[in-house]
């Protein structure tokens, strides 16, 4: 996985111990996230949504500054994931389980 982002690996090696618990949590809630989606819970499309905006404002970043070329391509990406996830079916799709079946 290194060989794919030498520079990532960098950047996590000066974050010590850190690094796997900050993966961990990512990975956790995006595992809760899916398993929410699956099961239509009501936190986990707002759950989604904050991790695809989280992911946006890295892309744009690593856009911005120059620290990550390949990251341009993610921004369109991402905003459609975003467009999507705000769309009204999928909204809609939510929103019935806001009352009574959370």
């Amino acid at each position: 996985m290194w060989r794919l982002n030498p520079r990532a690996h960098e950047a996590f090696s000066h974050i010590g111990l850190w690094a796997p618990l900050l993966l961990g949590g990512v990975c956790l809630a995006c595992g809760a996230t899916a398993f929410g989606f699956l099961t239509r819970k009501r936190w986990a499309y707002w759950l989604g949504v904050a991790l695809i905006v989280a992911n946006l404002a890295g892309d744009l970043v690593n856009t911005v500054f120059g620290i990550e070329a390949r990251a341009v391509y993610g921004v369109p990406i991402v905003a459609l994931l975003l467009w999507y996830l705000t769309s009204r079916g999928v909204r809609a799709y939510f929103q019935g389980t806001a009352r009574g079946a959370a």
